[in-house]
């Protein structure tokens, strides 16, 4: 029986993974198709009660369905239920368990893309969406010292403080108030969609990287493109950076270790992603 998986979003045509997670699969021996299932929220429940088939191994969920699947699942990671949202399903016996990858596949970038220990550093996210909330809350427990959030709308940062205060009392979590003040923070991360290609916003920076210190590490999400105008601009000034690709693969190899149990080709997965990255490269 060949097992299916996918990755649940609204849009979804954009999505890597079925090109990185195919090719792990396949490197594994392991007889599954790894597909996009396009899901408007009216359609959620059924998608994922789909999920409870025999031949379903899991799936991904992306953006805007990280919350919403929440109750529709029988038990959540500790995790993913401290966050508040879930990235990844896994199938077993018709019952469905939520996880939340994006913040561990951050900490392994930042760990062995960048050769950076979270510990005792001074964080700002740029963003306070699903994506900040999985970076925020595994910075917490990886020890960092401070973690400021800036949002486009200030009620959505404040609710993430709030959120990081109440797991993580020793932690120092504050509201970014304004992104002119950059000074003492040893990294900077953007969680937002900004310069990613086909959100509308490309060639824009989410904030300039001059106005940080010279040891500030800039860090961005997005990965496509694999390099982005922020970390252009970030490198023209001397600043070290981590791409958003190696969290995609991170994450994603956790994924994969969850649904199968085996060890993820991760060479194997970056490998894919990179080509169909410059497959999808307009001329």
């Amino acid at each position: 029986m060949t097992l299916r998986l996918g990755i649940i979003g609204h849009p979804v045509a954009h999505s890597l993974s079925p090109a990185f997670q195919q090719a792990a699969f396949d490197a594994s021996g392991i007889d599954a198709r790894y597909e996009r299932w396009d899901t408007p929220p009216a359609a959620l429940a059924d998608r994922i009660r789909s999920l409870r088939a025999p031949d379903v191994l899991g799936a991904n969920v992306t953006i805007p369905h990280k919350e919403a699947v929440l109750p529709l699942l029988d038990e959540l990671d500790p995790f993913a239920r401290l966050v508040g949202a879930v990235n990844t399903i896994v199938g077993r016996d018709g019952r469905l368990s939520g996880w939340n990858t994006d913040g561990p596949g951050f900490l392994r970038a930042l760990r062995d893309s960048a050769a950076f220990e979270p510990a005792g550093r001074r964080f700002l996210l740029v963003g306070a969406g699903g994506a900040a909330r999985g970076i925020g809350f595994a910075l917490a427990r990886a020890g960092a010292a401070v973690i400021a959030v800036w949002n486009r709308t200030p009620e959505r940062a404040e609710a993430l403080v709030s959120d990081l205060r109440r797991a993580f009392p020793a932690a120092t979590c504050e509201v970014q108030s304004s992104l002119a003040r950059f000074r003492g923070f040893d990294a900077v991360v953007n969680c937002t969609s900004v310069g990613m290609e086909g959100s509308g916003t490309e060639g824009v920076l989410p904030f300039d990287p001059e106005e940080t210190e010279s040891h500030c590490l800039i860090a961005d999400i997005v990965y496509k493109p694999e390099l982005t105008p922020l970390l252009r601009a970030a490198e023209a000034a001397g600043r070290p950076v981590l791409g958003g690709l190696p969290m995609l693969i991170y994450q994603g190899a956790l994924a994969f270790e969850l649904w199968t149990g085996k060890p993820a080709p991760v060479e194997v997965m970056f490998a894919a992603a990179r080509a169909a990255l410059r497959a999808s490269v307009r001329p």
